[in-house]
């Protein structure tokens, strides 16, 4: 027969047995601390900021990093890329994703309503506009559309001229992109979208980089000359 003492050893490990199995649960293992620590207070683990290239000490949680007219916290709450404008590639900015309303287009998911027609191709409102194209008058160029491979033609109008966003040279015929003249009409496909006033239009934006004055359908490499401001917001 086990003595009293015996049995209170007994009782003690398994006490502490169970002790060492909730501590875990009770206090978070160290994996599970470390991804969730938020050294900056901004509402974004360390580890997710450091993974997208920002900050973890410094709170930036309201500045928006891809000038897509959404936060890095709200980037961050939808699974999104705080460096990519358009994180799901369907032509349309996260920002104007959310902002169109996810009954029509998820900015994680290129084809929302599976109709096979890319969210930037459909047109939401009907209003003979496709959703990717709904910003482009008052977008200015920090805030505009990607240009990937740099070809001068913006990923959205890549998508509508049926080329390689990613590849600068999608026909491999030697010339960029921008400078083909896909519905050939005597303008670049880089120039296609120009209008007065298009600060995207300057030289070094990436928009028309090579431009000269003599080419044709080239707005002259202008820059704005009217001071005017062009407001954006970002939204969570």
């Amino acid at each position: 027969m086990s003595s009293y003492f015996e049995h209170r050893r007994g009782v003690a490990a398994v006490a502490a047995g169970l002790a060492a199995i909730a501590a875990p649960l009770a206090l978070g293992s160290p994996s599970l601390a470390q991804g969730s620590r938020d050294s900056d207070g901004d509402g974004m683990p360390n580890r997710w900021e450091v993974a997208h290239n920002l900050n973890p000490h410094k709170a930036n949680g309201r500045a928006d990093a891809d000038k897509d007219g959404l936060r890095n916290l709200g980037e961050f709450r939808r699974g999104l890329d705080p460096r990519d404008q358009d994180s799901d590639d369907d032509g349309d900015d996260d920002g104007d994703e959310v902002t169109d309303g996810s009954a029509s287009t998820d900015p994680s998911d290129a084809d929302t309503d599976d109709d096979g027609t890319l969210d930037g191709d459909e047109d939401a409102d009907h209003d003979g506009v496709d959703n990717e194209d709904e910003d482009d008058a008052t977008e200015p160029c920090v805030a505009d559309d990607e240009d990937t491979d740099s070809d001068g033609v913006d990923d959205e109008d890549e998508n509508e001229q049926g080329t390689d966003p990613e590849d600068a040279d999608s026909d491999d015929d030697g010339t960029d992109d921008g400078n083909e003249d896909a519905d050939q009409d005597g303008v670049d496909d880089e120039d296609e979208d120009d209008v007065s006033g298009d600060d995207c239009s300057t030289a070094d934006e990436g928009e028309d980089d090579d431009d000269n004055a003599s080419e044709p359908g080239n707005d002259g490499d202008r820059t704005t000359a009217s001071g005017s401001r062009v407001v954006w917001y970002a939204v969570v």
